[in-house]
């Protein structure tokens, strides 16, 4: 994708520039994207989402889950209708039957260093930032100064980046006679100014997952080499040049957030959004009833978030003629999620 970008605009440019050097051809356009390290690696995928032909598992040639098949299985010609010394003559394509598009994180993030200019907007959360304790950035919220006391080695470099994550399904055909969806999985970096963290320019391709039907459940299959990409991120570190300050440092990223309509939350998360248990604050407490001429699930007693002294607490007439005055439910913490995994 990037590569056909840098190919098209190369050759609008060297039309109305017929002296610049730069590559006229698609093979030398795509070496170079390359050399910039924005190339991508394209994964095969078990058509039932089960696995990745990667690693361990890079030459195999059939499911070690289901037992599918990773190419395509074309079926033979009808021999009444094509010459039997063509039939015998057709060679086989040897085509994937599902694919994961890979854009690798790490060079995108290093390279966002080699830029004096845009390295030096990487600390402006820091240096820059106004701190009367208004809401005018991420790095003003709650979560982000709770990240930073928890963490304050990766806190006290203000070149250590903060991510964001976000997805969700499309169909690119324009068409809804077409079964298919594509997923992109988007990274962007909060470390910068609010009128540049959003821009397009910025806003990285990780992950893209084509195939006739959302991935469903089954996301973190093709999350599991953009997870290992930020767990090294995390844990080892990355050694990356600041153009700005024309040294080396150890770069550490954090993924703070992601950012989904409901039915994507669910399929990141694994807490399903429907049903008697939808609500992914009060998971197990979610106080929900099926209403039996609706046919559907509502959900009340929405007053336990209220503080304990508030009027509508002990209002019946407005509610379900019940008073109110129970604590809202606990939030699942880190270690109970990982249990529940």
């Amino acid at each position: 994708m990037e590569q056909c970008v840098f190919y098209f605009s190369f050759r609008a440019i060297k039309k109305e520039m017929p002296d610049l050097n730069i590559p006229i051809s698609y093979n030398k356009s795509k070496s170079m994207v390359k050399n910039l390290g924005l190339d991508y690696e394209k994964i095969d995928a078990c058509p039932n989402d089960c696995m990745l032909f990667r690693n361990d598992h890079k030459d195999d040639e059939y499911c070690h889950v289901c037992g599918s098949s990773r190419y395509i299985k074309y079926t033979e010609v009808d021999r009444d209708e094509v010459d039997s010394e063509l039939e015998s003559s057709k060679k086989g394509y040897r085509v994937p039957a599902n694919n994961l598009s890979h854009f690798s994180l790490i060079p995108r993030l290093k390279r966002l260093f080699m830029c004096s200019k845009t390295a030096d907007t990487l600390r402006w959360h820091d240096e820059e930032r106004s701190k009367d304790g208004k809401l005018r950035h991420p790095a003003d919220g709650k979560a982000w100064k709770d990240f930073d006391s928890l963490h304050s080695e990766f806190a006290r470099d203000s070149r250590n980046l903060r991510l964001g994550l976000a997805s969700d399904g499309f169909n690119p055909f324009r068409t809804m006679s077409i079964s298919h969806s594509t997923w992109p999985v988007i990274s962007m970096v909060y470390n910068l100014p609010p009128w540049m963290c959003m821009k397009p320019e910025y806003c990285m391709l990780s992950l893209l997952i084509p195939g006739s039907r959302s991935p469903g459940n089954d996301i973190d299959v093709y999350l599991q080499p953009l997870i290992e990409e930020l767990n090294v991120l995390w844990e080892s570190e990355v050694e990356t040049y600041d153009a700005s300050r024309d040294q080396t440092f150890q770069m550490q990223v954090a993924l703070l957030w992601t950012i989904s309509d409901f039915p994507a939350y669910a399929m990141l998360s694994g807490w399903s959004t429907k049903g008697k248990l939808a609500c992914l604050c009060c998971n197990y407490g979610t106080n929900s009833r099926f209403l039996k001429h609706g046919r559907k699930m509502h959900y009340m007693d929405h007053r336990v978030f209220l503080p304990m002294d508030h009027p509508w607490g002990s209002n019946k007439r407005y509610f379900n003629g019940k008073t109110e005055f129970r604590p809202p439910p606990p939030l699942l913490k880190g270690t109970d999620v990982l249990n529940s995994l």
